[in-house]
């Protein structure tokens, strides 16, 4: 039989190609255009191929020690950083610095001190203050201290609160007298609405969502005011120095979550000259 020769047939063609592609049309099976490296048995496939079939290959191919595609000199000798033990490890894996035993015994490992100065975020330590109410001395961090007031227990918390917010300081204030606020506060509460449009000059809250007036903020304290032998309650009952807020912002405001100078500027307000007012700044 000629090398053109159809093993199937009678037939003989001109080229190998010819007689493969007959073969494959008209007998459904293509011809064999490789040879096994392990068995010698011809066998067809359209891509570079060694093998017949994966036993061939498992059997002719070892992926054992340096035949392994990723062998990098096997293992490495070194000495234990704690003990001194000599051991091995697979430098592909890592450095070796400890053996197994140190490995999975964790007292040798030493843990870092961070408690006080060594911490990172050390900023000095507590600072002490004064509660608010008592006077009483407390320490407290830099960080928890976010207003004016610094309350030493439940109880000094409690009584602040009731001062806080007793008559327009509450949330649910509808109105009523002047009270301590004495002259003046009635008529400055009135012009400081107007000015604000009856909303909150943080949030934007007006009266038609509120279903009533905001709230009219004292940002320097009244309390300052009265303390201070050479002013009166009245002193602190000035346009630039109160500012409309709805209850929620009233709350933030005297819990010191919201600054002097950002109140003011919400409202649009100067600040005034504190020899004018003996000294008190607003």
């Amino acid at each position: 039989m000629g090398n053109n020769d159809c093993p199937s047939c009678d037939r003989t063609f001109d080229s190998k190609r010819g007689l493969r592609v007959h073969h494959s049309s008209t007998h459904g099976e293509r011809l064999p255009n490789r040879e096994c490296d392990l068995c010698s048995d011809r066998f067809h496939s359209e891509y570079e191929k060694r093998y017949c079939s994966d036993e061939c290959r498992d059997a002719a191919v070892s992926f054992s020690g340096a035949d392994n595609p990723n062998y990098s000199g096997a293992k490495a000798e070194t000495t234990c950083d704690n003990c001194g033990t000599v051991f091995e490890y697979y430098p592909s894996e890592k450095k070796g610095c400890y053996c197994p035993e140190c490995v999975e015994n964790a007292e040798w490992r030493h843990s870092r001190e961070i408690s006080g100065a060594a911490n990172p975020n050390w900023n000095g330590g507590k600072l002490r203050f004064g509660c608010s109410v008592c006077d009483s001395p407390v320490e407290r961090y830099p960080s928890d201290v976010t207003g004016e007031v610094v309350l030493c227990s439940r109880n000094c918390h409690a009584e602040w609160l009731s001062a806080a917010f007793t008559g327009d300081g509450h949330p649910n204030w509808r109105g009523g007298g002047v009270g301590d606020y004495g002259p003046g506060w009635r008529a400055v509460r009135k012009q400081a609405l107007e000015r604000d449009d009856h909303a909150c000059v943080l949030c934007g809250t007006d009266a038609d969502e509120l279903g009533r007036n905001p709230d009219v903020h004292h940002i320097v304290p009244v309390r300052l005011f009265a303390a201070m032998p050479a002013l009166a309650v009245r002193d602190a009952h000035t346009l630039d120095n109160v500012v409309s807020l709805c209850p929620g912002c009233h709350r933030r405001a005297e819990f010191g979550h919201v600054s002097r100078a950002e109140l003011r500027w919400r409202a649009g307000i100067q600040r005034r000259d504190p020899s004018a007012v003996g000294g008190v700044t607003v």
